[in-house]
């Protein structure tokens, strides 16, 4: 088995108090409708060449930034859900995403740790699951798109890109955007014409110490509720397990929609 020791299992201490501490109920019944993206840009205040410089410089702080933090999540249909992130001190990370897979009935968490990339079934909103986590893509290496939940992309994988002056990136500064806890917010373009875009496009606000604070990209908006300080480790909500990560979209009728409990026989 792959899974660190202890009994770090399940939803981690650390997680459970930034929950409670912050968006009580997000996603809930008594939660209002967050507001949706807006449908233009916000205007740009600054130069792009030297809003460039900043953004890389911001973004080679962020990849250092160690937390735990809960966020609001609002996706295309309009409705928050709950999202946690941690990134540990030994430099594995996890997000946990409400109602993240299978249509939006299953909750998910994605893991990236010294092993790989995992994919794992958890409850955040109460209802019952076996956790286990199936192996997805090699250290480094992006989830697949079928079992992507994509919400994780926005706090770690392009932080390499942003660094990158070279990479083909239009970078601009822009007001902040509404709800955002304090923070310098940029709007983030291809300047490659005809290309697939190197990153999720949109406005990725952060505070000064590297802190993601909001972010609006095509599949949603994301907003900063809450921080705690980092864990040494992050830990997976169940067993190494086999069989098929859960997809993106709502399972067909009859087929299984979580991942086989058996463990897995990897050697950790």
């Amino acid at each position: 088995m792959r899974l660190p020791s202890g009994p770090g299992r399940g939803l981690p201490a650390l997680i459970a108090t930034v929950l409670a501490l912050g968006l009580a109920g997000c996603g809930g019944d008594d939660s209002p409708p967050a507001a949706g993206p807006p449908s233009s840009a916000p205007a740009a205040t600054g130069g792009s060449l030297d809003a460039r410089n900043e953004f890389a410089g911001i973004a080679a702080v962020a990849l250092d930034r160690r937390y735990a933090a809960l966020y609001s999540f609002t996706g295309g249909d309009g409705n928050p859900r709950n999202v946690v992130a941690t990134v540990a001190n030994d430099g594995s990370w996890r997000v946990d995403i409400a109602n993240g897979a299978l249509g939006g009935t299953a909750d998910v968490s994605i893991v990236h740790n010294q092993h790989g990339v995992y994919q794992c079934s958890l409850s955040l909103t109460g209802a019952p699951v076996t956790p286990g986590c199936v192996h997805v893509a090699e250290k480094g290496e992006k989830v697949p798109s079928r079992y992507d939940p994509r919400v994780q992309r926005l706090f770690r994988q392009w932080l390499p890109v942003f660094t990158d002056r070279a990479a083909a990136l239009s970078v601009s500064a822009v007001k902040p955007l509404d709800g955002a806890q304090g923070g310098t917010c940029y709007s983030v373009d291809s300047s490659a014409a005809g290309l697939d875009a190197p990153v999720d496009i949109g406005v990725y606000c952060y505070s000064t110490d590297g802190l993601l604070t909001a972010a609006r990209v095509g599949f949603g908006v994301l907003k900063l509720v809450r921080q705690v300080p980092a864990p040494a480790t992050v830990q997976f909500p169940g067993p190494e397990v086999g069989g098929e990560p859960m997809g993106t979209t709502a399972p067909e009728q009859g087929i299984a929609s979580q991942p086989e409990t058996a463990p897995s026989g990897a050697a950790g």
